[in-house]
């Protein structure tokens, strides 16, 4: 399985790539959504889940979800946010997102998590 990690504080990009890889993952990392668009942009290497953070330096809405959305609908996308408001909930799952993680979060629960919704996304 394939996964994509997409946040600015490499620290969480580290810890949550090293504890995926660990459970037999392979794991892509981008800092900022404009990489993570160019990561998506390669169609034959699409990720399977995304882990997505709600505030990037280039992205601090949920236009970012919903290209992510748009340029792998076959992903599971798991919204990762210290900012989530019952609204941002309610309209990131309502435009596809999985689930959104609340920060922080225990490490040690991801790959439990993203095999689920990879699972439901199946």
């Amino acid at each position: 399985m394939r996964v994509l990690v997409v946040d600015d504080e490499a620290l969480i990009r580290w810890s949550v790539g090293e504890k995926l890889a660990e459970a037999g993952l392979h794991v892509v990392e981008a800092s900022d959504g404009g990489q993570a668009i160019r990561l998506l942009a390669d169609s034959s290497n699409l990720p399977d889940v995304v882990l997505l953070d709600y505030r990037l330096p280039d992205s601090n809405d949920l236009t970012l979800l919903t290209k992510v959305r748009t340029m792998a609908p076959k992903a599971a996308v798991i919204l990762m946010t210290a900012f989530g408001t019952p609204e941002v909930l309610e309209r990131a799952i309502g435009l596809g997102a999985y689930c959104v993680l609340s920060k922080p979060f225990d490490v040690a629960e991801l790959p439990g998590l993203v095999r689920q919704a990879f699972s439901a996304q199946r």
